[in-house]
């Protein structure tokens, strides 16, 4: 909050002050009259009492008023800056594979756990953004539908886990889901981000038709295909012998992946470990940033009913007093 003036040059008036003081003092040294008196004993007793004293108040009383219709003529306004945020914000899906080839190793500590924080650091970084989660393996379903409540989705995102849907790699189920869930958004830009580690074999839906979808609502796809090149140590659960780990071949679809993103405006990443997987995550954040618009705007009240207000009720005390205490005879 803050004081201004509407009117400041109105308190060129307040000059007049001293002038007015100059010629009051002046006229109580010049002014003369008489009274005849037959005993002049009781007024002499009489001057320089306190009432007639306290007489001087009552100019002050009447400089005090004037000054006050000066800063009232002036208009004080207290203001009260303020910002209205607009903001054309972005909905994402993140479209996250959850089959057991997952579990794998090549990105630490595994590849289900990396990319689970790092969805989560790529989540507390947006702002003003609806962001959702949906998970497929065999099948694919929405863990959490589009949302500006982080908290609530970062819940379901370490609720997650290999093995909580039926085993297999249903891409086009995966993706087709993510784009039923935006179809209807109005946001500025929709975004998909899809991260496998395999094929598609599972699914009513083949991922070019999902794609198709998504070319067709508008909405933007970018592919991540998570797994080293070659080989990947892959954990099993051995009857006799405990967890053994067991070397697997990381095939990985790169060229559907590739064309999805193509037919939607969207792009392709590998990522081959942990630090690949941040970057990529990091690099999609600035591609798809929110355009926000700070409108500033500042409220005014106006003062100068206060100031009106005092200066009468001075000059109505000025007033009475000299009608009443120190009334004046002629």
């Amino acid at each position: 909050m803050f004081f201004r003036l509407g009117d400041p040059m109105v308190l060129i008036f307040l000059a007049l002050v001293p002038l007015l003081v100059w010629w009051h003092f002046r006229k109580e040294k010049t002014k003369g009259g008489s009274i005849r008196y037959s005993h002049v004993g009781l007024v002499k007793e009489s001057a320089g009492g306190a009432s007639v004293r306290a007489r001087e108040w009552l100019f002050g009383i009447r400089l005090a008023a004037l000054g006050l219709v000066v800063l009232a003529l002036a208009r004080p306004q207290s203001g009260m800056k303020g910002e209205e945020v607009l903001t054309e914000g972005v909905d994402i899906v993140l479209a996250m594979d959850l089959s057991t080839t997952m579990l794998a190793e090549d990105i630490r500590p595994n590849r289900v756990e990396a990319i689970r924080a790092v969805a989560k650091q790529f989540i507390q970084g947006r702002k003003n953004d609806r962001i959702g989660l949906v998970v497929f393996a065999g099948e694919a379903d929405t863990q959490c539908p589009l949302t500006l409540d982080y908290g609530i989705l970062l819940g379901f995102m370490d609720q997650i886990h290999v093995g909580m849907i039926e085993d297999g790699t249903a891409i086009g189920m995966g993706l087709a889901t993510a784009v039923n869930r935006l179809r209807s958004s109005e946001a500025k830009s929709k975004v998909i981000v899809l991260l496998t580690d395999g094929q598609n074999n599972r699914g009513e839906i083949d991922p070019i038709t999902a794609a198709q979808a998504a070319q067709a609502f508008g909405i933007r796809v970018y592919a991540v295909g998570a797994g080293t090149r070659g080989t990947a140590l892959y954990p099993v659960e051995d009857p006799y012998f405990g967890r053994r780990y067991v070397p697997m071949p990381v095939n990985i679809d790169e060229d559907v992946l590739k064309r999805i993103s193509d037919m939607t405006g969207g792009k392709y990443f590998r990522a081959t470990d942990r630090r690949s997987l941040e970057a990529i995550y990091l690099e999609i954040d600035r591609m798809e940033k929110t355009e926000i618009k700070v409108k500033e705007y500042t409220r005014y009240s106006e003062l100068f009913p206060f100031f009106a207000g005092a200066a009468l009720v001075l000059l109505l005390i000025e007033t009475g007093l000299a009608n009443t205490r120190f009334r004046k005879i002629p």
